[in-house]
């Protein structure tokens, strides 16, 4: 599946008053970055702004699904949540939603890197 571009560049053009969009292509989407923190995904033709538990009342009084994954047959869901309709036609309501989901990236747990098992470190 290719990430819709025309859906990044909206959201690049609507964000630019607050921030710069960078990109990260992953499997079968993207991942959006608001000068240097993660908010938003482009996949499954959506768009779908970062949450949490500090955001999630927000989200849920807007109707907003959680972005779900099946792993090991079991549904997951993941701190993603799909953005409102009328984001897709109102850069002012893409603006809001953004800022909340970039509120939530920043509160985020830093990530850890990845081990690189089987590297002999000298020592």
């Amino acid at each position: 599946m290719a990430v819709d571009t025309g859906l990044v560049d909206w959201v690049t053009e609507a964000m630019a008053p607050i921030g710069t969009v960078t990109m990260r292509r992953m499997m079968s989407g993207a991942t959006l970055y608001l000068d240097g923190t993660v908010f938003a995904i482009v996949g499954r033709d959506a768009l779908w702004f970062k949450a949490d538990a500090e955001s999630d009342a927000a989200w849920d009084a807007a109707g907003c699904a959680r972005f779900t994954v099946e792993m090991n047959g079991q549904p997951k869901s993941m701190n993603y949540r799909r953005a409102p309709d009328d984001v897709y036609d109102d850069a002012d309501v893409l603006r809001e939603w953004g800022e909340l989901a970039v509120a939530a990236g920043l509160r985020a747990p830093p990530k850890k890197p990845r081990s690189k098992k089987g590297v002999t470190r000298p020592g």
